[in-house]
């Protein structure tokens, strides 16, 4: 299963006691579903969660079933739908909705009054028509419905609740998603999925500490790579020296220093002061290649 499809079914093992609740977890379904018009209502998902939760929610709801529902045998998309004449004006009453005369859908705030109702709202609307990307590869999760003021309206209902979401046009839907990962986890918790927002903060734990054991295994190598890089000029430079005066005519401390870079011509300089005798500071070691270096360019 993907994570969508198991945020999904952990939001459907929300229990259904009260019936404001449910009435508003069934707008947000019928707001964000395929079809919820004067002459139909269509639902379709890929949920076997969410699918065997409908029925229940729309008894609760509204007393009602649906006059078609799939069968659970049959993999792929599955399609509830409702179209007989007096169940879809219950339904459009339950929501002040006259079903002969509306033009464009709204969300009615009065079925939306306490926070609990907009929390279930939010969950019916990501149930039908929301999805989620996994946490692993990146932080994406989307609302998208057919209608544009009940995007609008969604959308402050967000504000309303404390979130930042944005939103797009695309294909004639219209889309209010999350980008950041906070905020994602804070909308899964406010729906009622805590333990997928869990998964998040996991997710975000592990490619921190990735990031930075990469980030120091990149220094890391960086680092050797210059010290490779120096020790070589430093080899040449003796080399140079050798080949030209000699080493026997340098200074002790000069020479002690040339012989200890051939001897170890991968070493850092930290590491040439320890071998030293008696063993130096780095800062004088270092002073002691600069010169042979400089003998070398004369």
């Amino acid at each position: 299963m993907s994570f969508s499809s198991d945020t999904k079914a952990e939001l459907c093992r929300a229990p259904l006691s009260k019936r404001c609740c449910a009435v508003a977890e069934s707008y947000g379904v019928l707001l964000y579903c395929n079809m919820f018009s004067a002459s139909e209502i269509r639902i379709m998902t890929s949920s076997s969660d969410f699918a065997e939760r409908l029925p229940k929610l729309f008894r609760k709801a509204f007393g009602c079933s649906f006059d078609s529902k799939p069968s659970f045998e049959v993999k792929g998309k599955l399609c509830f739908s409702i179209s007989s004449p007096e169940t879809v004006s219950q339904i459009f009453s339950a929501y002040g909705y006259e079903k002969d005369s509306i033009l464009a859908h709204h969300i009615n705030l009065g079925v939306l009054e306490e926070t609990c109702c907009k929390n279930s709202f939010l969950r019916g609307a990501f149930l039908a028509g929301g999805s989620i990307s996994d946490p692993e590869k990146s932080y994406h999760l989307e609302l998208i419905t057919p209608h544009f003021n009940v995007s609008r309206e969604t959308y402050s209902i967000l504000l309303e609740l404390g979130f930042s979401p944005k939103d797009a046009a695309r294909g004639g839907n219209y889309i209010t998603y999350f980008k950041q990962s906070d905020s994602i986890e804070d909308f899964l918790t406010h729906l009622g999925a805590p333990v997928s927002a869990m998964e998040i903060m996991s997710a975000k734990v592990e490619k921190e500490m990735r990031n930075t054991i990469n980030r120091r295994v990149n220094c890391d190598s960086a680092n050797a790579d210059k010290v490779v890089l120096a020790a070589q000029e430093q080899l040449d430079a003796i080399r140079r020296i050798e080949m030209t005066s000699g080493l026997g005519d340098l200074p002790d401390k000069l020479r002690e220093a040339a012989l200890l870079r051939i001897a170890n011509p991968e070493a850092s300089l930290a590491d040439l002061a320890a071998l030293a005798q008696p063993p130096v500071s780095k800062s004088c070691i270092s002073h002691r290649i600069r010169k042979l270096i400089a003998l070398a360019d004369q």
